[in-house]
């Protein structure tokens, strides 16, 4: 079924297959779908034969896709067949005839009657349009109305109507909301406004302004940044202009992104030829996100930058400390002759006191004096003093580089921080009237801000008088630093930014929170519903238990990985199982060599990923995606190879490679492709083989990668990267499914992102357990994955450090001479005078409108103090708690963390395994497009693991059948994170015809027990899982 070219194409071929053709039912289907109802059989019962028959057909049909279908075709045989042998076993069905048409649609109308449903009509779709054009304002994007037109249609027991009337009412309403916007914005526009928008497709020198301006910051550099702050001010009229129209005439986050990222997508030639108001509609969106992208680089820059000049002070005080005691100890000797010439009868005691200095001077310097002096007096280095005077040294580079990050920033404040935001605006004012700090009176500074202990190294004492006056450089640099403390603690923010604004942004608002009994139904997190002292006392309840039984285990020596020592004070250490792990499994050294290629199109049918990538225009699009420039694309970016390199071993053109990624490759495709692959991975026989005690047990953590060019996320490592830069990817594996990742910051500390990738997972598969390291662990994730339901597992680097942390709803005295007791009572009522506030913030978490890794920075940060954040800390302990007793007591639950750990490492190793062209390192130009290039690797190893899953479970299948037992427990200890078997880089021919994969071959090579059993052995002697 192709759409007329007129209309909007809103979705694939294959899916309008899915959604407009008969169902295929399987014999469990049948069961399901032809099942009648008590008034369903009487029916049949009025009305026997083939009209009974193909009433039940009709009426399943209509079950399963809530339309009717033309029932003279082969497809309905099978279910004719099935439905005389259950209901009508006296029918010979060569007897049983399709009714004639009027008779159909009388029973087609018993259905409805029955069901309660109505067919489409015109009358109905005024509803519908009113009901797509209020979520309109949210997105546009046809597919996501096209599931909101389905739900629609279901709650009002409508019938679907045809393709072409789903292609008229999102088409329609798209353009509607396309019009309103339009329409508004010519209104608004201003002729400032204008001037600038038409500015930005001029060209200005060699290239077009925004083709300028698109350009993303690669480093910190002096140079880098200028330009960043020279984007800045091109943007900051049209941002103004633009935050005033978005929030006035309703624009979502998701559809400004959207309209955002047509104009990367677009060429300026055909932004040019657009019409005009759309053009500018696009642009508008794009200057407002990007003015705020460019304000959280500024910000994340400055604050860095100040970071390094602290870092290097530090370092240099040390340095000039120890070189200190080094030359002290040194000139001891030197000191004593000094001291000497006290007792020098060679000295008469006429002698002035300047030939005894001019005497003293040949043994020491006048400058080493008051070192060693020091030195001998035990008086301590004065490292602070030292600092400010690196400080004084470095003020040149300073003011170079930090202070027109400074001026161009707009910064506010709370009531507290008024003192610093005095200090701020004082030389913000003055800078930007460019007027140097040096040629202010220094009586006009405000110096509320100098601390007490430091004012002896800001004010410095004249050379020519005994009073100190202010040091203007120092001042000046310390503002910058107590600016960067307060941006860290959240009490001085920037508006219009997306990380650095007020926290209060970042949650739900005012206005939407009086709607908080709607909001909280609205989630799947019941903790929130409840009430806290209920939540409060099943928590005392569970952990008091556990202080019984975990003491009670250790003292009776039931708990045998607990090792005490010493009689009188007793302590006690913890016996970690060892577990050892391999990638070579013999199991998959006895397959043939399959390419990436072959497994691809292995792939495509039988779990519809190419469904996914669909073009980032959705109006009129007649270019359907070629799935051989699909595949190559994928593997182009997933194996690092590029897609220069791929065009010349493929036989595909460069500029078709170059418009199919451009045109199909998003975030969203790639990340809806990954999802289909795991998804149809999940439904595989062999896939509950790897659960973890019986339940789906996942992990994450970072894997670093080089960057051979620099974005803003790439950064320095020398455990990593040595002299290089680089950044970190995160990746969550399930049941060894990678279902979900991101690129970050080698700078950015892992525990910020647990949360957003489990529960921005768009797969099937749903952990209930996850496993991270330590660098996954902060303040608030025990508390956050409790909330929507996740149990967190980490693996401490030392449990008996965090267990002398521990907590109890009693004071310790309370547990007499336990072993494992609490180090102090929870504040109960901290947290229960602050649930409302903790409610607010933990749903803000579940509502996805802004990045949850964000909200728990903020939270985790220590920097950061308040009561709410104190009463979520409190809270988190008592699950912290929790976890760590079980942890310590039960053997199995440490195994299970061990082993979703390996399987993370294990998924490492094959991810480098796949990108290792260019020794894996991402050398695209944009954080974009890392991402890209990651989910496509991920994608490659969602595909690989799909095929051997699919073998093992073919596999599985045949040991069920002949009731092998022993077989089964040996498969499960071939994981299906495998790629000895798979040649990467071979042929990468990617014609369909050409690919050949027969599973059930593979799998009749191991349909002997024996030759499985031996197979199956040596995998497990590898310890591989």
């Amino acid at each position: 079924m192709t759409a007329p070219s007129h209309r909007l194409s809103i979705l694939s071929a294959e899916e309008i297959e899915d959604l407009y053709s008969p169902p295929r039912f399987t014999d469990n289907e049948r069961a399901v779908y032809f099942v009648l109802s008590e008034e369903e059989q009487a029916f049949v019962t009025s009305r026997r034969g083939a009209i009974g028959v193909y009433f039940i057909v009709l009426l399943g049909y209509f079950k399963a896709k809530r339309q009717f279908f033309d029932l003279d075709t082969e497809l309905v045989h099978a279910d004719v067949a099935y439905l005389v042998a259950r209901y009508f076993p006296d029918i010979r069905e060569r007897l049983v005839q399709l009714p004639s048409r009027p008779t159909l649609a009388a029973l087609q109308d018993k259905i409805l009657e029955l069901h309660k449903f109505r067919r489409w009509h015109s009358d109905v779709k005024p509803a519908v349009l009113k009901r797509l054009a209020q979520l309109a304002i949210r997105s546009t994007h046809p597919r996501y109305l096209v599931r909101e037109a389905l739900q629609h249609f279901e709650r009002e027991s409508i019938v679907l109507p045809p393709y072409s009337v789903l292609q008229d009412c999102v088409g329609a309403v798209v353009s509607a909301e396309r019009n309103r916007l339009t329409f508004l914005l010519k209104k608004a526009l201003t002729r400032s406004a204008k001037e600038h928008l038409k500015a930005l497709l001029e060209a200005d020198g060699s290239m077009y302004r925004i083709s300028v301006l698109k350009q993303d910051l690669n480093d910190f550099s002096y140079t880098a940044l200028k330009e960043e702050v020279s984007r800045r001010q091109a943007f900051q009229p049209l941002h103004a202009f633009a935050a005033k129209f978005i929030a006035g005439v309703g624009i979502s986050q998701e559809s400004s992104k959207y309209y955002a990222s047509l104009v990367a997508y677009y060429t300026v030639y055909k932004l040019q030829r657009m019409e005009p108001l759309v053009a500018r509609l696009y642009l508008l969106c794009y200057a407002y996100h990007r003015y705020r992208e460019i304000n959280d680089h500024l910000v994340e820059a400055f604050t860095v930058r100040v970071e390094n000049y602290a870092r290097a002070a530090r370092q240099a005080s040390d340095d000039a400390m120890q070189q200190a005691l080094i030359e002290g100890s040194q000139s001891l000797k030197a000191a004593g002759e000094i001291l000497n010439l006290f007792v020098d009868i060679s000295l008469p005691d006429s002698a002035s006191f300047g030939a005894i200095k001019t005497k003293a001077y040949t043994y020491l310097s006048p400058e080493r004096i008051p070192v060693v002096a020091d030195y001998m007096r035990n008086i301590a280095f004065d490292k602070t003093g030292f600092q400010w005077k690196y400080y004084t040294s470095l003020s040149l580079t300073i003011k170079k580089n930090l202070r027109h990050l400074f001026v161009e920033l707009d910064f506010a404040g709370r009531v507290e921080d008024a003192p610093l935001m005095e200090a701020v605006a004082f030389l913000q004012e003055h800078l930007r009237q460019g007027r140097s700090p040096r040629q202010i009176d220094v009586r006009e500074f405000p110096t509320t801000i100098v601390a007490k202990r430091l004012r002896r190294y800001i004010f410095i004492k004249d050379e020519d008088s005994s009073k100190r006056r202010l040091d203007v450089d120092r001042y000046e640099f310390l503002v910058y630093r107590l600016l960067c403390d307060a941006i860290a603690g959240g009490n001085i923010y920037v508006g219009e930014s997306n990380e650095y604004r007020r926290f209060e942004d970042d949650l739900i608002s005012d206005e939407r929170w009086r709607q908080k009994d709607s909001i909280l139904r609205d989630l799947a997190a019941p903790m929130l519903r409840a009430p806290i002292q209920i939540t409060l006392d099943g928590l005392r309840t569970e952990l008091e238990e556990l202080y019984v039984r975990v003491n009670d285990r250790i003292v009776d020596r039931s708990n045998a990985h607990i090792k005490l020592r010493g009689q009188e004070k007793r302590r006690w250490n913890l016996i970690y199982p060892s577990a050892q792990d391999s990638d070579e499994n013999p199991f998959y050294k006895q397959l043939p060599i399959a390419g990436i290629a072959d497994l691809f199109w292995f792939a495509a049918p039988r779990t519809g990923y190419l469904k996914a990538f669909t073009h980032v225009i959705e109006r009129f699009v007649k270019q359907a995606p070629d799935p051989r420039e699909i595949l190559a694309c994928a593997t182009a970016m997933g194996t690092n190879m590029g897609l220069l390199k791929m065009a010349e071993v493929s036989g595909i053109s460069y500029s078709k490679l170059l418009n199919t990624a451009r045109s199909f490759f998003r975030s969203e495709t790639i990340r809806a492709a990954n999802d289909h692959v795991a998804n149809a991975t999940a439904t595989l026989s062999a896939f509950p083989l790897f659960n973890i005690r019986n339940e789906v047990h996942s992990s994450s953590d970072g894997q670093r990668f080089e960057t051979q060019v620099h974005t803003h996320k790439s950064r320095y490592s020398p455990k990593y990267f040595g002299l290089k830069k680089g950044v970190s990817v995160c990746t969550v594996v399930a049941n060894h499914v990678p279902i979900n990742g991101t690129v970050i910051g080698a700078h950015e500390h892992e525990s910020h992102f647990v949360f957003d990738l489990l529960f921005n997972n768009t797969t099937d598969i749903r952990p209930e357990w996850h496993s991270t390291d330590t660098h996954g662990t902060n303040q608030i994730n025990f508390l956050a994955l409790a909330c929507y339901g996740y149990q967190f597992a980490p693996r401490y680097r030392d449990v008996q450090s965090k267990a002398e942390k521990i907590v109890g709803f009693h004071v310790p005295s309370h547990y007499g001479k336990a072993l494992v007791k609490p180090a102090r009572k929870i504040n109960e009522s901290l947290i229960i005078s602050e649930w409302p506030n903790i409610q607010r913030i933990l749903a803000s978490l579940g509502q996805k409108e802004v990045t949850q890794s964000t909200i728990v920075r903020k939270l985790s940060s220590y920097d950061r103090q308040n009561r709410t954040k104190k009463a979520m800390w409190e809270l988190d302990s008592i699950y912290r708690t929790i976890y760590l007793l079980k942890f310590i007591d039960d053997v199995e639950l440490r195994q299970s963390v061990q082993k979703a750990l390996n399987r993370g490492e294990a998924y490492h190793r094959f991810r480098r395994a796949i990108a290792f062209v260019n020794s894996g390192k991402f050398r695209v130009q944009t954080e974009e497009q890392q991402q890209l290039w990651n989910d496509c690797s991920r994608l490659i190893a969602n595909i690989i693991i799909f095929y051997n899953m699919s073998l093992l479970s073919r596999i599985y299948d045949q040991m069920v059948a002949t009731g092998d037992l022993a077989g089964i427990e040996l498969l499960k200890g071939v994981a299906p994170v495998a790629w000895q078997h798979v040649n990467l880089f071979g042929n990468l021919e990617f014609s369909e015809r050409d690919a050949h994969v027969d599973l059930d071959a593979l799998a009749a090579l191991f349909a002997d027990p024996a030759k499985w059993l031996q197979t199956a052995m040596e995998a497990a002697e590898t310890g591989f899982d």
